[in-house]
């Protein structure tokens, strides 16, 4: 049975589409991946898909989403530290991931975001894979 992971924020466009694209790209068949955002965005910030594209993550598929468009219930659910407050969605487990929003920063920024996504997501999987959730 896979593991339902979703990563929430508040527009999903940028911190929470980083970590679906990293779990996305790193996934062995293991985890059914989402992401969402408690408020309506057009699209996800372009500097977003840009520094996961130069590490060779497919954001093809990417869009900004709403809770409303992902399942009732997951497994997993983790917020990215911008203090949303989601309306009840049963989980297993819960976390916040505390991560500054690079939105408006130079490239750079987002490349730091990145990178400390891709350490949590990595993290994050090891722990599900060894049971430590």
């Amino acid at each position: 049975m896979k593991t339902k992971v979703a990563f929430i924020c508040t527009h999903n466009s940028c911190r929470s589409i980083m970590a679906e694209g990293f779990l996305n790209h790193y996934n062995d068949g293991s985890f059914e991946v989402y992401s969402a955002g408690t408020e309506k965005y057009p699209s996800p910030k372009p500097l977003a898909i840009e520094v996961m594209e130069d590490l060779g993550v497919d954001m093809s598929y990417s869009r900004s989403k709403l809770l409303t468009e992902i399942p009732n219930e997951v497994d997993v659910l983790i917020t990215m530290g911008c203090g949303v407050e989601c309306p009840f969605i049963p989980t297993k487990y819960r976390e916040d991931w505390g991560l500054d929003d690079p939105s408006g920063n130079p490239k750079l920024e987002f490349e730091k975001t990145r990178d400390l996504i891709r350490l949590k997501v990595l993290d994050l999987i090891e722990r599900v894979q060894n049971s430590l959730l």
